[in-house]
């Protein structure tokens, strides 16, 4: 079964890249390394709870931090992000609380939405994060109608949509880009492609050089960048970024990825992904290439990197401690948060026995 082609086949230059990422490198590359342990320890953590029925479901980022990190960091207060399925650390790193999140996860009576969105589908307004769909692609067009009410508005925001590779095949792609294109509206699209439609390789999905590629056909820029580095993902959504608020219109970035574990804790990924896909994957883990970066430059001495390697541990373990003691909601906010004004639940039959 073939797959997309690897990512050492891509050219790129890290020491140029960093230096694109400006004069602010070092602090970036610092808080970099702290949010995407923080995302390991997360994902670590709460797929093992997973897989002791102590939460329902969870859809792992893991291979994907970069990507979201850097979206985190370079995207003002202004933006908004529609996310896919994996991008929950955006909302993190733009100010979401971890401990609200953890809640979320738990789906108990502090989760903001009261256990009515399924795990991994959290919303944060304070943040403009708003909550996803597991419906593939749909946030495509959302994102397109959002960016169109921020030009009517005359608003400085930009529109930020994630998608996965399969939501190229769906209808609402098609939708979206052509739309924004004619409008030339200020959304940057990004396709994390991680090779996987589930157990769909993209090989079987398009027959396009690259997903990035497609942009062109609908009328503005597209392009391709390897995911797994943090450096070349943050210089790519800087410029994407900037072009959108200064006018240039839409833009498709396409995030090349491996997908390090299951597509979710429904998944069997050996029944489908080549043998040798683990080891493929673990040489271009976006964490220990900038960890190897880090240490080779002399950023962050040794002995600061396990104790981060460790707060981030202690961090998630804390919130979930919190959350797993939370009680669920009770069966009476059903209706609350639904009506603007105080509402009859009754259904009763009035006295008079009319209807």
């Amino acid at each position: 079964m073939s797959a997309a082609p690897a990512l050492e086949t891509l050219p790129y230059d890290r020491d140029e890249a960093a230096r694109l990422v400006g004069s602010e490198w070092a602090d970036v590359v610092r808080s970099a390394y702290r949010w995407m342990r923080l995302g390991r320890a997360l994902d670590a953590r709460m797929q093992a709870l997973q897989r002791q029925g102590r939460v329902g479901f969870y859809g792992a980022a893991t291979g994907q931090e970069a990507v979201n990190v850097a979206a985190g960091l370079l995207t003002s207060p202004d933006d908004w992000i529609l996310p896919g399925l994996r991008e929950q650390l955006i909302a993190l790193v733009r100010g979401h609380s971890l401990e609200t999140y953890a809640h979320h996860l738990f789906a108990d009576d502090r989760d903001p939405g009261r256990g009515r969105n399924m795990p991994c589908h959290p919303t944060a307004r304070e943040v403009h994060y708003v909550s996803m769909s597991s419906v593939i692609g749909t946030q495509i067009p959302h994102a397109v109608g959002l960016a169109y009410a921020l030009r009517q508005r005359s608003a400085r925001g930009v529109a930020v949509a994630f998608f996965g590779d399969g939501a190229t095949s769906a209808n609402d792609f098609h939708a979206g880009l052509n739309f924004a294109a004619v409008y030339r509206l200020p959304v940057v699209f990004c396709c994390a492609d991680n090779q996987w439609a589930i157990s769909v390789p993209v090989s079987r999905q398009t027959a396009a050089p690259t997903l990035a590629s497609k942009a062109a056909e609908y009328g503005f820029s597209g392009s391709r960048i390897d995911g797994t580095d943090f450096f070349a993902t943050y210089a790519a959504l800087k410029d994407s970024l900037e072009g959108a608020r200064g006018g240039r219109g839409p833009v498709l970035l396409e995030f090349l990825l491996y997908r390090m574990t299951p597509h979710s804790s429904s998944d069997d990924p050996g029944r489908y992904q080549p043998a040798d896909w683990a080891v493929r994957a673990a040489a271009h883990d976006p964490v220990d290439r900038l960890e190897e970066w880090i240490r080779r430059h002399d950023l962050i001495a040794a002995a600061e990197l396990q104790a981060i390697h460790e707060e981030m541990d202690a961090r998630v373990r804390a919130v979930i401690e919190v959350a797993e003691g939370t009680p669920p909601p009770v069966p009476a906010s059903l209706t609350e948060d639904v009506y603007s004004s105080p509402h009859s639940t009754s259904m009763e039959r009035p006295a008079d026995g009319g209807e």
